[in-house]
Protein backbone atom coordinates (compact mmCIF):
# COMPACT_ATOMS: atom_id res chain seq x y z
CA UNK A 1 0.00 0.00 0.00
CA UNK A 2 1.36 3.38 -1.01
CA UNK A 3 0.71 6.48 1.04
CA UNK A 4 1.00 9.91 -0.54
CA UNK A 5 1.26 13.15 1.41
CA UNK A 6 1.06 16.50 -0.34
CA UNK A 7 2.23 19.81 1.02
CA UNK A 8 3.02 23.30 -0.18
CA UNK A 9 -0.41 24.71 -0.92
CA UNK A 10 -1.48 28.15 0.16
CA UNK A 11 -3.01 31.47 -0.80
CA UNK A 12 -1.13 33.66 -3.26
CA UNK A 13 -1.66 36.56 -5.63
CA UNK A 14 -1.95 36.25 -9.40
CA UNK A 15 1.49 36.02 -10.93
CA UNK A 16 3.05 34.37 -7.89
CA UNK A 17 4.61 30.93 -7.68
CA UNK A 18 4.12 27.90 -5.46
CA UNK A 19 5.85 24.56 -5.28
CA UNK A 20 3.82 21.57 -4.23
CA UNK A 21 5.48 18.42 -2.99
CA UNK A 22 4.25 14.88 -2.65
CA UNK A 23 6.16 12.34 -0.62
CA UNK A 24 5.44 8.66 -1.00
CA UNK A 25 5.90 5.76 1.37
CA UNK A 26 5.12 2.06 1.26
CA UNK A 27 6.26 1.24 -2.26
CA UNK A 28 9.18 1.34 -4.67
CA UNK A 29 8.81 4.94 -5.72
CA UNK A 30 10.93 4.64 -8.85
CA UNK A 31 8.42 2.19 -10.33
CA UNK A 32 5.48 4.57 -10.09
CA UNK A 33 4.33 7.10 -12.61
CA UNK A 34 3.31 10.13 -10.60
CA UNK A 35 0.56 12.53 -11.49
CA UNK A 36 -0.96 15.75 -10.26
CA UNK A 37 -4.67 16.43 -10.60
CA UNK A 38 -6.76 19.31 -9.35
CA UNK A 39 -10.34 19.88 -8.29
CA UNK A 40 -11.47 23.45 -8.99
CA UNK A 41 -14.48 24.71 -7.02
CA UNK A 42 -17.72 23.52 -8.55
CA UNK A 43 -15.97 21.50 -11.25
CA UNK A 44 -14.71 17.99 -11.86
CA UNK A 45 -11.21 16.83 -11.05
CA UNK A 46 -8.84 17.35 -13.95
CA UNK A 47 -5.39 16.25 -15.00
CA UNK A 48 -2.55 18.71 -14.48
CA UNK A 49 0.77 16.93 -15.01
CA UNK A 50 2.49 13.57 -14.83
CA UNK A 51 6.01 12.16 -14.89
CA UNK A 52 6.88 8.72 -16.11
CA UNK A 53 8.35 5.97 -13.96
CA UNK A 54 10.42 4.60 -16.84
CA UNK A 55 12.04 7.51 -18.64
CA UNK A 56 11.01 10.65 -16.75
CA UNK A 57 8.91 11.81 -19.68
CA UNK A 58 6.58 14.57 -18.59
CA UNK A 59 3.02 15.34 -19.60
CA UNK A 60 0.99 18.49 -19.05
CA UNK A 61 -2.49 19.75 -19.60
CA UNK A 62 -2.74 22.55 -22.11
CA UNK A 63 -3.87 24.96 -19.40
CA UNK A 64 -0.63 24.67 -17.43
CA UNK A 65 1.94 23.89 -20.11
CA UNK A 66 4.77 26.40 -19.97
CA UNK A 67 3.85 27.55 -16.46
CA UNK A 68 4.01 24.37 -14.38
CA UNK A 69 6.88 21.89 -14.13
CA UNK A 70 6.73 18.40 -12.67
CA UNK A 71 9.90 16.70 -11.49
CA UNK A 72 10.90 13.91 -9.16
CA UNK A 73 13.73 12.63 -7.02
CA UNK A 74 13.50 8.90 -6.57
CA UNK A 75 16.08 8.94 -3.78
CA UNK A 76 13.74 11.19 -1.79
CA UNK A 77 10.52 9.43 -2.80
CA UNK A 78 9.20 12.82 -3.75
CA UNK A 79 7.57 14.48 -6.74
CA UNK A 80 7.15 18.24 -7.02
CA UNK A 81 4.94 20.54 -9.01
CA UNK A 82 6.49 23.94 -9.55
CA UNK A 83 3.72 26.37 -10.42
CA UNK A 84 4.64 29.74 -11.88
CA UNK A 85 2.55 32.62 -13.13
CA UNK A 86 -0.41 31.42 -11.13
CA UNK A 87 -3.83 32.68 -12.13
CA UNK A 88 -7.17 32.70 -10.32
CA UNK A 89 -8.33 29.83 -12.54
CA UNK A 90 -5.59 27.69 -10.99
CA UNK A 91 -7.48 27.80 -7.69
CA UNK A 92 -8.22 24.21 -6.73
CA UNK A 93 -7.44 21.36 -4.41
CA UNK A 94 -4.37 19.68 -5.86
CA UNK A 95 -3.97 15.93 -5.56
CA UNK A 96 -0.96 13.73 -6.04
CA UNK A 97 -1.55 10.29 -7.52
CA UNK A 98 0.50 7.20 -8.29
CA UNK A 99 0.22 4.23 -10.63
CA UNK A 100 2.72 1.39 -10.81
CA UNK A 101 4.67 0.67 -13.98
CA UNK A 102 2.07 1.94 -16.41
CA UNK A 103 2.77 1.51 -20.12
CA UNK A 104 1.42 3.35 -23.17
CA UNK A 105 1.50 6.40 -20.97
CA UNK A 106 0.83 9.31 -23.24
CA UNK A 107 -2.96 9.00 -22.98
CA UNK A 108 -3.35 6.89 -19.88
CA UNK A 109 -1.54 9.25 -17.50
CA UNK A 110 -4.29 11.84 -18.01
CA UNK A 111 -7.04 9.51 -16.81
CA UNK A 112 -8.03 9.46 -13.15
CA UNK A 113 -9.07 5.82 -13.14
CA UNK A 114 -5.59 4.71 -14.17
CA UNK A 115 -4.16 5.76 -10.80
CA UNK A 116 -4.16 3.43 -7.85
CA UNK A 117 -3.18 5.74 -5.01
CA UNK A 118 -4.14 9.27 -4.08
CA UNK A 119 -3.07 11.83 -1.54
CA UNK A 120 -5.42 13.84 0.62
CA UNK A 121 -5.04 17.02 -1.40
CA UNK A 122 -3.66 20.48 -0.72
CA UNK A 123 -5.53 23.73 -1.32
CA UNK A 124 -4.17 26.35 -3.69
CA UNK A 125 -5.99 29.68 -3.81
CA UNK A 126 -4.97 32.40 -6.25
CA UNK A 127 -6.41 35.88 -5.85
CA UNK A 128 -6.55 38.47 -8.59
Amino acid sequence: QVQLVESGGGSVQAGDSLKLSCTASGGTFSRYTMGWFRLPPGMEREFVAAISWSDDNTYYSDSVKGRFTIFRDNAKNTVWLQMNSLQPEDTAVYYCAAVRMIHNESLRVKLEFEYDYWGQGTQVTVSS
